[in-house]
C-alpha cells in the first residue's frame, strides 16, 4: 500500500488524508483521479491495470535504455520519445506507450538520417541528439496523426472489400452471429473474435490486419449504452473516434436505452489495436437479449456510415 501512495503522491495525487498503511477514502479518490486521467475503468481499485499503469507513469525520457525486446517496454518515456519522433516525421504507428515494431523501425531512421550508429537504441547519444533536434523544431502535426487520416481518406467509401472484425466476450454470441451476416451481405470480410481477455482480442485483430474493429461487451448492470475508442497520451483515434460517434447514434434509440455518450479511454484492447477500433459497452441485459436483432442492424448501420465518411 505504501508502494502505492508514493507514486500517487509522485505524480500529483494527494493520499494524505489517511493514515500510512491505511487505504481510506482519500488514497480511493486519489486512484479514481488516476484511472480517470489515464483513460481507464474508474472503479477505484488498484488492480493490475492500474498497479500496471502506475509504474508505467512514472518513467520520464531518459530513465532508461529504451528499445524493442519481448515483452515489449512500455512507460511515459516510450509515449515521449513517440511523440518526438513523430513531430520530427519519423513514423512510429499511433502514440501508445509501447515500444513496438513501428517504434523501432522509427528510431533506426531517425538514427540514420542523424549519421547515428544504426542499433535501435535509445542510449546516451541517441537520446542528446534527439534533444538537439527537437530543440530546433517547432512542434507541428505529428506525422501518426497525419498517417492515420489519409488512411481513412483513401479507403473505399463503402464496407465492400473492406476487412472487419467483430469481438465479444461472454453473452452476445447470438447478435455477434446476426451482424456479421449483415456485414457479410454487404460485401465486407468479417473475422468474429469471441475471448474475454481484450489484449488477445487486439492480438487476434493485430494479426488479422483488419481495417476496423468493433467489439461487444455485455454489462448486464449498466442501464444503456457508451462507446469507447482509443485516447492517450495527447493522441486519439481519429477513425475510432467518429465510428464511436456513429454507434451511440444508432445503437440508444434502436435498444430504447439511454444514451452514455462517446468516451476516449485506454483499455487494453483499445490500446493495443493498430486499426480504428471500438468497444460497444450495452446493459441492462433484457434489453439486449430481446433487441438483439435491432442492436446487429443498428451496428451495421453504424460501420457502413464509417466506411462512407468523408475526412478532411
Amino acid at each position: 500500500m505504501g508502494d502505492v501512495r508514493r507514486r500517487l503522491a509522485s505524480l500529483g495525487f494527494d493520499t494524505s488524508g489517511d493514515t500510512e498503511g491505511d487505504f481510506g477514502r482519500a488514497t480511493r479518490a486519489a486512484i479514481e483521479a488516476f484511472q480517470h486521467r489515464r483513460g481507464l475503468r474508474v472503479d477505484g481499485i488498484c488492480g493490475p491495470q492500474t498497479w500496471e499503469t502506475l509504474i508505467e507513469a512514472g518513467f520520464r525520457l531518459g530513465d532508461r535504455f529504451l528499445y524493442r525486446r519481448t515483452p515489449m517496454l512500455r512507460g511515459d518515456d516510450v509515449a515521449d520519445l513517440q511523440q518526438r519522433l513523430s513531430s520530427l516525421g519519423f513514423d512510429t504507428g499511433r502514440v501508445d506507450g509501447i515500444f513496438g515494431d513501428s517504434t523501432s523501425a522509427a528510431l533506426g531512421d531517425f538514427q540514420s538520417n542523424a549519421g547515428l550508429p544504426l542499433d535501435g537504441i535509445l542510449g546516451a547519444t541517441t537520446m542528446l541528439e534527439l534533444m538537439r533536434v527537437q530543440a530546433r523544431h517547432q512542434q507541428p502535426e505529428m506525422v501518426s496523426t497525419v498517417r492515420d487520416r489519409v488512411k481513412l481518406r483513401e479507403a473505399p467509401p463503402t464496407l465492400a472489400g473492406r476487412h472487419v472484425a467483430v469481438g465479444e466476450m461472454g453473452g452476445l454470441g447470438t447478435t455477434l452471429g446476426a451482424l456479421r451476416r449483415r456485414l457479410v451481405a454487404s460485401g465486407a470480410r468479417v473475422t468474429s473474435l469471441h475471448h474475454p481477455d481484450g489484449s488477445t482480442q487486439a492480438q487476434a485483430a493485430n494479426a488479422a490486419h483488419v481495417d476496423a474493429y468493433l467489439a461487444l461487451r455485455l454489462d448486464p448492470e449498466r442501464k444503456g449504452c457508451s462507446t469507447s475508442f482509443y485516447s492517450g497520451y495527447r493522441y486519439e483515434s481519429p477513425g475510432g473516434r467518429r465510428l464511436a460517434e456513429l454507434v451511440q447514434r444508432e445503437v440508444p434509440p434502436a435498444l430504447g436505452v439511454p444514451n452514455l455518450h462517446v468516451h476516449g479511454m485506454s483499455i487494453p484492447l483499445l490500446r493495443e489495436t493498430r486499426m480504428p477500433a471500438v468497444i460497444v459497452e450495452v446493459g441492462p441485459a433484457a434489453a439486449v437479449v430481446e433487441r438483439g436483432t435491432a442492436l446487429a442492424k443498428a451496428l451495421a448501420t453504424a460501420l457502413a456510415a464509417w466506411a462512407a465518411t468523408t475526412w478532411e
